[in-house]
């Protein structure tokens, strides 16, 4: 898509948005009805899109694409009409008699940037969240899940007029010419590297930002943690399309003490959970691209293997693996692995642990395994990251009643629920002042008395 033909569709949306059409409520409940049908209608279509894309089963693409777009939608349906409602708020005595309250307002034309790792998750979500705040959206999905990015084109021109939701598809041509038009608002989640170009473009027309990136999220294990449910849980969060999630455990720091017994519980999670012959197993996922496959390839050691290390070109797949008796100063520690490949670290007491992960970039998640509540509420208030679990993994992030979102290097703002109406809202401060009285006491010229009153009501 040319520029003349951005530039048209975001001219359009603006006038669609200043017509007042998108700001009843009873607007926004019938457009996320209308998404709501047509993802249940094309369930099948979306899980053989999200497979060819990335080789997810379909009941992956269930768990955490299509149902958790629906959890959000029905979260919105259940609560749009609170949300949206005025609430009432105190007022000073000193502003005797008025009413305060805050008052929901959308933003008015919004982009939403999503990412190719959770292709219609990713995209769909920021864009309920944006449907019940009341706004448009110009939605473009990556290039690098082409077959998921069609289908969304598709069904989103189904539900929705380009002058209320636009798709608009294609590579960093068209991502350059969206980010210089002016927005209201930009959602944004992908990289870190991506993330700082989209704030830069941003700043000259200070439109407000969200960004949803990543990092090396840490995951704690200590010597008085269930190791065998472990093992299991960071399993499924770690392998879970094929490593390829943002909030995946990116490496474990491991109690000394208790690592090589950790190590055997996870090589035998790991053949349990998808048995000996990976290559061929249909519920094991493949990576994105030849790019990609080559990179994760790269952070393989061979002499730190403690199990897996595989690969297979053709298919794009590499073996669940795990490395044992990493440094911080190892490749595979110096950046955000997005694979399947989990370095394990030691320490020998917490405090080292936390010094480790407070000398680092904030990550988006944080887990640790330990039954030590101590322990627990020592690295919550020490250490600093945008969500987590604990005794748990990636779970955080499917539920609507809380903000998903990261911190520092990880990303500012947060979505989902509550949470993600307001992020696509302005939250009017107003004050409705009564005519019926108006004391003087504000108005010069300033007398004593007035003098004495302000300290009172002002303290």
């Amino acid at each position: 898509m040319n520029p003349q033909e951005i530039a048209s569709i975001v001219s359009a949306q603006r006038a669609y948005f200043d017509s007042g059409a998108t700001l009843p409520v009873e607007f926004r409940i019938d457009a996320l009805k209308r998404l709501r049908t047509a993802i249940q209608s094309n369930e099948a279509r979306i899980a053989e899109a999200i497979r060819a894309d990335l080789g997810k089963s379909a009941f992956e693409s269930y768990m955490c694409e299509s149902g958790l777009v629906l959890s959000e939608i029905s979260c919105m349906l259940r609560h749009i009409r609170s949300y949206s409602r005025e609430r009432r708020v105190r007022t000073p005595l000193a502003q005797f008699a008025s009413r305060s309250y805050i008052s929901p307002a959308p933003y008015g034309v919004t982009l939403i940037m999503s990412p190719w790792n959770y292709p219609l998750l990713l995209t769909l979500d920021p864009l309920v969240d944006a449907i019940a705040a009341g706004n448009t959206a110009v939605v473009k999905p990556s290039a690098y899940s082409p077959n998921t990015s069609a289908l969304l084109a598709e069904l989103i021109a189904e539900c929705f007029p380009p002058e209320y939701v636009a798709v608009i598809t294609g590579g960093r041509a068209e991502n350059a010419c969206l980010l210089e038009e002016k927005f209201d608002f930009i959602f944004f989640t992908g990289s870190a590297s991506v993330g700082r170009l989209v704030l830069e473009k941003a700043a000259p027309k200070l439109t407000p930002v969200a960004l949803e990136l990543g990092g090396k999220s840490p995951c704690i294990v200590d010597a008085s943690a269930d190791l065998k449910l472990a093992a299991r849980r960071i399993v499924f969060g770690k392998y879970l399309n094929c490593g390829q999630t943002c909030v995946a455990p990116d490496y474990i720091l491991c109690d000394a003490k208790v690592k090589d017994q950790l190590i055997a519980l996870l090589k035998a999670e790991i053949r349990r959970q998808y048995g000996d012959d990976w290559c061929t197993n249909a519920n094991y996922g493949k990576i994105i691209n030849e790019k990609h496959f080559d990179r994760i390839c790269g952070l393989i050691d061979p002499d730190k293997l403690a199990c897996g290390g595989g690969s297979d070109r053709a298919s794009l797949k590499i073996e669940p693996t795990v490395l044992d008796n990493v440094r911080f100063d190892d490749p595979v520690m110096q950046q955000e692995i997005f694979g399947p490949v989990l370095p394990v670290l030691s320490f020998t007491d917490l405090e080292q642990a936390i010094r480790s992960i407070n000398d680092r970039p904030k990550p988006l998640a944080l887990y640790i395994f330990s039954a030590n509540k101590s322990a627990v509420r020592r690295v919550h208030q020490r250490c600093r990251f945008g969500g987590g679990c604990v005794n748990d993994v990636v779970i955080h992030l499917a539920t609507s009643s809380m903000g998903f979102g990261g911190v520092g290097e990880s990303g500012m703002g947060a979505y989902h629920g509550k949470v993600g109406f307001e992020t696509f809202s302005h939250m009017r401060s107003i004050v409705d002042k009564k005519t019926w009285i108006d004391l003087p006491m504000r108005y010069a010229p300033y007398k004593s008395l007035y003098a004495r009153l302000l300290h009172m009501f002002l303290r």
